[in-house]
């Protein structure tokens, strides 16, 4: 079979994107969530690397497209340093949703919010009060904070009995809570992928867009380009399914296309650059 029926998305929407990333590759801008789409998730995150074949497939995609951005949580300098980014022309980093960004090896980025040194002071004790369980543990973004459950001995319990005060700490320091898997997450408010994507691809004048994601940090990535699609973007949607793991059905359900987690994505992606490379 060819590329188009290997990887046809299952909705008209997605097959109308894909074809535009076909036939103007020059004006694609291909977008991708780090964690769980480029690299395995783990138990710790600061083990996390993309995959082995990622590097190799965005160094062929990259100069035959109009860009390579990945949008993600984590700081855009650590991104790019677990992704083996570094030498690849061409690939941006927007990190902490789009609040810093790297390019070509630098970094820029506003000031910290000021909520966030508030909310760092007193997540440890408001933790405590709750009866947070042994194994709970909160990741310093610099730019964020994250709390972790899934080192716990009930991960999705724990995450629900710190719900609550997690967000009641969040709002009294200025903060919002976005929620993962297994994590709670506070950064500043109107920080998402949404508007980090929207911004990118309208500075880039983008005519298509292909944006592959796998968590509840993605579903405002994915609204964004359904709303673009409305103003004649023309987008696709992958859902990067975890092996051995359902991928998250808010995702799944909104996608153009699943694949199997990162090796999916990144099998895609090398399909994706022969195809165009042969055009």
């Amino acid at each position: 079979m060819g590329f188009e029926e290997t990887w046809a998305p299952v909705t008209g929407a997605g097959r109308d994107g894909l074809a535009a990333i076909l036939a103007a590759p020059g004006g694609a801008v291909i977008a991708l969530d780090f964690d769980g789409t480029l690299a395995p998730i783990g138990a710790d995150p600061s083990a996390a690397r993309a995959h082995p074949g990622v590097a190799g497939a965005l160094r062929a995609l990259a100069p035959l497209v109009r860009a390579v951005v990945v949008v993600t949580g984590r700081p855009a300098e650590l991104a790019a340093e677990y992704g083996g980014f570094a030498g690849l022309p061409g690939v941006v980093v927007l990190g902490h949703y789009g609040a810093e960004r790297w390019e070509d090896g630098e970094v820029s980025a506003p000031p910290v919010h000021p909520g966030v040194a508030g909310a760092r002071a007193a997540l440890p004790g408001a933790l405590a009060a709750a009866g947070a369980p042994e194994g709970t543990w909160v990741e310093d973004k610099g730019r964020s904070l994250a709390v972790h459950t899934r080192r716990t001995a009930a991960p999705e319990e724990a995450l629900e009995l710190l719900r609550s005060p997690v967000a009641e700490l969040a709002a009294a320091h200025g903060l919002v809570v976005e929620p993962g898997r297994l994590v709670l997450e506070l950064r500043p408010p109107g920080v998402d992928k949404g508007a980090a994507l929207t911004g990118f691809l309208r500075e880039r004048g983008a005519g298509s867009v292909l944006y592959a994601g796998d968590d509840l940090g993605d579903v405002a990535a994915f609204a964004a380009v359904e709303k673009l699609r409305g103003e004649g973007l023309a987008g696709l949607l992958v859902c990067s399914g975890a092996m051995g793991d359902a991928p998250v059905r808010e995702l799944a359900d909104r996608a153009d296309l699943v694949v199997a987690g990162p090796a999916g994505v990144v099998e895609l992606l090398g399909a994706l650059g022969a195809e165009l490379g042969v055009r």
